[in-house]
Order: C-alpha cells, then structure tokens, then sequence
C-alpha cells in the first residue's frame, strides 16, 4: 500500500509516518498543506491518502476540500480523513462526493488505539468505509430529516448505525450478540422500508448509507 500523508502538526505527522512503516506500509510522502498534498498524489499516484480536516492557511475545511479534489483527479484514491473533533457535516460532505467508497472519517485519539486505526485504515484500502463511532453516536441523538427512517424499528437502527461505521455482517452480528442470519434479515428490512430497488446499479447498502447520515446530518 502506497500512502501520502497530510498534517500539518509535525508531530502526528512523523508519528503516523513511523507507525505505518513499522507496519510494512510504503508512506511515499508526507505534507503540511493542502497544495502540497494534491502535489504529491499527483506526482507519487498512492493508494491512500490519511488527510487532516483542518489545514493552512485557514484551518478551517482545506483537507476536506482537498480529498475530494484528490478523489476527482483519481477516483480509486482510498482517503481516510482525521479530525481533532466531531464534525459531522464534514463527514457527510466527503461521503456524498466520494460515493461513500474507500471513505474514512476518524478522530484523531483514535491513532492512539492502533489496532482500531490499522483496522480503520486497511478497511477503508479495501474498498470500504469507516466512520468514527463518536460520529455514529452523536448523529443518533439527533432529529432525522428523512421520514423514511423513522419507520426504522430500534433494533434496525442500531444496524444501520453500525453500517455506517463501515462494519460488515459478521461484525454487526458480534456487536450486537445476534446471528449474522439475524443482521441478513434487518438489512434487507431496511432496504425495503427505504425504499432501495435491488435492480439498481447504486450500492444500496452505500446508498442506506448516506441516507443516514445526510438525514441526520441537516440543519
């Protein structure tokens, strides 16, 4: 796996560099700023990209903005985006641009808990999506835009929080201490009550996905 790294704090982004050749990894470069970055996924064509949210000059969304324009230029690009916090919106924003594959947003504390993030990282390199459970958690408690999923039963919702986090079956089944034939049956439930044609060319477990968060994510 080839990965290009933008940070701007010098520390995380040495940090990281070390962790991910330790693991075998090829970190082929490593940025400060969002120009810099679209630079070196040009030059260097990586697999994945780790990118802070907040980066100069205005450390406001120039990571965000820059993921999605490094998606643009290679839509195979694996990103797995670090925010020091929840910020929701960003999330969904990402999700929505990128298609929700290869997609990663986590918090920052979570580089701490290595396997987690490693996990993280490979999921999202292998074509999936992983977003930070305190994301998941914190779009829960709040009021959904899309009526649709209020006809969601709790047990369902708890399914789809899970997808969201980029868990597959098997997974959901050991959080929630059910069969996978269990979760099988909830997600097809979803799919129906969502309204998610099996004959369309969309991934509807991406498209249930986004529906979620975009729902949650409204002002």
């Amino acid at each position: 796996m080839r990965i290009v790294i933008a940070e701007d704090d010098p520390l995380l982004r040495e940090g990281l560099a070390l962790l991910l050749r330790a693991e075998s990894l090829d970190v082929v470069a490593t940025t400060d700023n969002a120009d810099a970055f679209l630079t070196a996924v040009d030059e260097h064509r990586p697999d994945t990209a780790i990118v802070d949210v907040r980066m100069p000059p205005t450390h406001t969304d120039e990571g965000i903005r820059a993921a999605v324009e490094a998606r643009r230029r290679r839509p195979d690009l694996a990103v797995l985006v670090l925010s020091a916090y929840v910020e929701q919106a960003f999330a969904t924003e990402l999700l929505h641009d990128g298609g929700a594959h290869r997609i990663g947003y986590l918090l920052k504390e979570r580089v701490g808990r290595v396997e987690q993030f490693l996990d993280a990282l490979h999921r999202v390199a292998g074509g999936g999506t992983a977003i930070d459970p305190e994301v998941v958690a914190q779009l829960l408690t709040r009021p959904r835009a899309d009526s649709a999923l209020d006809g969601l039963t709790p047990r369902e919702m708890d399914v789809l929080a899970l997808m969201a986090e980029g868990l597959g079956n098997s997974a959901i089944a050991e959080r929630l201490v059910v069969t996978e034939g269990a979760v099988h049956k909830h997600i097809r439930n979803i799919f129906a009550k969502l309204g998610l044609d099996p004959t369309s060319p969309a991934d509807r477990r991406v498209t249930a996905v986004l529906r979620y968060l975009e729902a949650n994510c409204k002002n």
